[in-house]
């Protein structure tokens, strides 16, 4: 017998079980990537749009949270970008910002109506 046939079957005399390993490795690999996807891939792009469709509802006015923890108004939005913040009390702390330092938003007509219901 072939000695590369004996190493492929696993050193047995037998040639016909190495269609079967195949294909059960092929059903594992398909089995291992779909798990990838789903519990890795599907919820990036998820979170992904979410984040895309807060920066596009983004207006002056609206109050954010920057991912560093800080709390500000929206005062402008420059570009595509970038955003111009006010942060505190202090109204001449005006900082220039990436839209992707923005972790929360919270709109201006949604502070409105809070402050009606009290």
């Amino acid at each position: 017998m072939n000695t590369l046939s004996m190493l492929l079957n696993g050193g047995s005399g037998t040639t016909g079980n190495g269609g079967g390993t195949a294909i059960f490795t092929i059903v594992y690999i398909v089995i291992f990537i779909a798990i990838i996807y789903f519990m890795m891939i599907r919820p990036q792009k998820k979170q992904r749009a979410k984040t895309e469709q807060m920066h596009n509802q983004m207006a002056p006015g609206d109050n954010i949270m920057t991912t560093s923890g800080f709390y500000g108004t929206i005062l402008d939005i420059v570009d595509d970008t970038t955003i111009i913040v006010e942060f505190g009390n202090n109204r001449n702390c005006r900082i220039p910002m990436h839209k992707n330092a923005v972790a929360e938003l919270e709109k201006q007509e949604s502070a409105v109506e809070k402050d009606k219901e009290k």
